[in-house]
C-alpha cells in the first residue's frame, strides 16, 4: 500500500504536469514556450523516478529536458526573435484548434482506454531489465521501435539543417 505522502506527491507532479503544459501552448511568447515545455519533462521524469524506474528518469532527463529543448531553443534562437509576441488567433483558427483538440482527446481517450483493455486481459508481468528494455527499444522485430527511433533522428537532423539554411538567408 502506497504511503498518503506519494499520493500527494503524485497529485502536486500531475497538477503541475497539467499546468505547465497548459501554459506552454497558451503562452504568445515562443521562449517562454520551451521554458514550460521543459518544466513539463522535469515533471514527467519525477514521475519517473517515483516509479522506480531510474535508467528512464535519466534518459528524460538527459534526452529530452537537455537535449531536446535545447534544440527547441537554438532553433528558436537562429529562425525568430524570441522576445516578440506571436499574433493572435482569428476566430476561425480557435474554432478548427477546438475542433482539432476535441478529435484529439478522443482518439488519444480511445487509445488509452483500448490498451487498457488489452493489459487488463493479459497475466501481470515481471520486472523489466535493462536488456527487455533495450531490445524493445532497439530491436527490429515485430513491436520493436528501431526503424521509428532512426526516423526522428532523421527528422531532428532535418530541422537542425533547416534552422541553419533559414539563419544564413538572413
Amino acid at each position: 500500500m502506497e504511503s498518503v505522502g506519494s499520493i500527494i506527491l503524485y497529485f502536486i507532479v500531475a497538477l503541475s504536469m497539467i499546468v505547465f503544459s497548459v501554459m506552454a501552448v497558451t503562452t504568445r511568447k515562443i521562449l517562454r514556450a520551451a521554458t514550460y515545455l521543459l518544466f513539463t519533462l522535469f515533471a514527467a521524469a519525477v514521475v519517473y523516478f517515483m516509479l522506480d524506474y531510474e535508467f528512464l528518469g535519466a534518459v528524460q532527463i538527459a534526452v529530452y529536458a537537455g537535449g531536446i529543448v535545447v534544440l527547441f531553443v537554438f532553433a528558436i534562437l537562429l529562425t525568430s526573435r524570441p522576445g516578440d509576441n506571436t499574433e493572435r488567433l482569428t476566430s476561425r483558427s480557435r474554432v478548427l484548434g477546438a475542433i482539432a483538440a476535441v478529435a484529439t482527446l478522443l482518439a488519444a481517450g480511445y487509445a488509452l482506454l483500448s490498451r487498457t483493455m488489452v493489459f487488463l486481459a493479459k497475466p501481470a508481468m515481471d520486472a523489466p531489465t535493462m536488456d527487455n528494455i533495450g531490445t524493445a527499444m532497439l530491436g527490429t522485430g515485430e513491436g520493436q521501435y528501431l526503424l521509428p527511433f532512426e526516423a526522428v533522428s532523421v527528422l531532428l537532423l532535418a530541422c537542425i539543417i533547416g534552422g541553419v539554411v533559414v539563419a544564413r538567408k538572413r
